[in-house]
């Protein structure tokens, strides 16, 4: 069966919006590239909530010509949203009604893994119904010191075990920590 893969940019104190407006720790190196790309190529589709959507179409069509650009707008894309009516990223589907049901059967159909970015209220709930399989946080080195509860990792009523499966450090100081999400 295939993983759901989330894959989340962090600061030390549980901020995941807007990691573009974040200070540069010297960016993820040779290393994190490869990491980031290896991902993707393990992957046969990208699963995105709206917000990740929006941020995600803006960029990525501009990085084609570049190994992770072409491997990224290439894959299907699925977005959870009730407002995105056109879409204009390339292969990009929308699933606005019964996502966790129709995220199940994606799950079951023959292929490999998903990946997921961002972890807004879509990965909570694919968590809370033991569909998130799988939990990448790049843990940036620093306080940013702003933020509301809508722009932390955090979410009450969202609870999970999650088994330490590997550690990656790149030079930058970001640690990948990379988890196993318990099924319940």
């Amino acid at each position: 069966m295939r993983k759901i893969i989330n894959s989340t940019y962090v600061t030390l104190d549980g901020v995941i919006q807007d990691p573009q407006d974040w200070p540069s720790t010297g960016g993820f190196g040779d290393k994190g590239n490869a990491i980031q790309l290896k991902l993707l190529e393990e992957c046969d589709a990208v699963l995105m909530g709206r917000h990740t959507y929006d941020s995600f179409a803006a960029v990525w069509p501009g990085l084609a010509g570049l190994p992770i650009g072409d491997r990224m707008n290439a894959l299907p894309k699925y977005v959870v949203s009730t407002t995105l009516a056109d879409p204009t990223w390339n292969n990009t589907t929308v699933i606005d009604h019964d996502p966790i049901g129709t995220l199940a059967d994606l799950k079951q159909r023959p292929g490999a893994h998903i990946v997921q970015y961002g972890f807004g209220r879509l990965a909570h709930e694919l968590m809370a119904k033991g569909l998130l399989d799988e939990l990448r946080l790049w843990v940036h080195p620093f306080f940013l010191g702003t933020g509301t509860a809508a722009d932390l990792l955090f979410r009450a009523g969202s609870s999970a075990m999650c088994e330490l499966v590997d550690t990656v450090r790149l030079d930058s100081g970001i640690l990948m920590l990379t988890y196993r999400i318990a099924a319940r």
